[in-house]
């Protein structure tokens, strides 16, 4: 039996009439090269199933090709969305011919450190992020690339993506206000999400506070454990502090099925009594009945789009300082 022979990047040069290093500018993108070229030489590239040595191509470029996504697994953070984020940045990761490094113990400084020592990764995708976060000094001063998923308090000299989350929580008041309701709450994250000042929890509240404000409405916050019988006495206590209360919304994705059936249990009709908005993925507001209007937590395009602007660091190109992702409300059952 013969043993097929390995296409190398002189094969491909030959085949697309170019020099060998022209085939590697195209393919790593380090120089700009004339779009018929680059359009002849992928073609080449594929028609011949060339694929580039990993070990000749980082040594070349003094990369790993990985990304280090740190993601500390914090009590009160719902796994499964968070694992929604981590798959996207897995996927866009591949598109560019790069792995993902995922770290989920709480490190602080000192996992930071440890990947920006080593040859562990090339550049950092930092999530769970506080408003006041602790690795911020750290990553300013790293030279590797990094892109936080979430917003500080003060972004200077970072790179940050994100939903709106503040727009989001105006988002929803501004719909149940449309609808009429005077009177709303949001049931929001367990408590020590808020005690953690996360960001994207505080944003939240903050948006929905201010809106609140703006359309003349009463209402509060309340946190919530998102078990059953923490839902049922949250939304006891909320229906007997506020005896108007028509509108909800909920910021706590394990939280949505517990609230639906702790209103039926209080002799409470959703939607015809109360309205619920959802702040979560879509598929979190549909499974539920009524499906929940919602505004929709987009972690593919927030995933995928960290991932562009951190390998755009890395090939040294400029990119926006700050990038918020407008809220997207869908009008569902509830």
């Amino acid at each position: 039996m013969t043993e097929q022979r390995v296409v190398t990047i002189g094969d491909v040069a030959r085949r697309a009439g170019v020099s060998p290093s022209t085939v590697s500018y195209v393919l790593s993108g380090k120089r700009p090269i004339s779009q018929p070229t680059r359009e002849r030489v992928l073609e080449t590239v594929r028609a011949l199933g060339y694929h580039p040595h990993a070990g000749a191509r980082a040594l070349a470029s003094n990369r790993s090709n990985v990304l280090a996504l740190i993601v500390p697994l914090h009590t009160g953070l719902y796994v499964p969305v968070l694992m929604q984020f981590a798959i996207a940045v897995v996927t866009a990761a591949r598109a560019y011919d790069h792995d993902v490094l995922l770290l989920t113990q709480d490190e602080g400084d000192k996992g930071l450190q440890r990947v920006a020592a080593s040859a562990l990764a090339d550049a950092l995708i930092v999530m769970d992020v506080e408003l006041h976060d602790q690795r911020l000094p750290l990553l300013r001063e790293l030279d590797r690339p990094s892109v936080l998923i979430g917003f500080p308090a003060e972004a200077t000299g970072l790179t940050c993506i994100d939903l709106d989350f503040a727009a989001a929580g105006a988002a929803c008041v501004d719909h149940l206000a449309d609808l009429g309701h005077r009177c709303v709450a949001l049931v929001g994250s367990p408590p020590v999400v808020y005690q953690r000042s996360l960001g994207f929890a505080r944003r939240t509240a903050a948006g929905f506070s201010d809106a609140l404000r703006r359309r003349g409405l009463a209402g509060t916050v309340r946190p919530c454990e998102p078990t059953p019988d923490a839902v049922l006495a949250t939304v006891r206590e909320l229906l007997t502090e506020y005896p108007d209360l028509t509108g909800v919304v909920v910021h706590n994705e394990p939280a949505v099925a517990p609230l639906l059936d702790a209103f039926r249990a209080l002799g409470r009709r959703v939607p015809e009594e109360v309205s619920v908005v959802a702040i979560c993925p879509d598929d979190v507001a549909e499974r539920v009945r009524p499906r929940l209007t919602s505004v929709n937590i987009p972690a593919e395009e927030v995933g995928r789009r960290a991932v562009d602007l951190v390998i755009a660091k890395l090939d040294g190109r400029t990119v926006p300082d700050a990038t918020l992702l407008p809220p997207v409300l869908t009008v569902r059952d509830s």
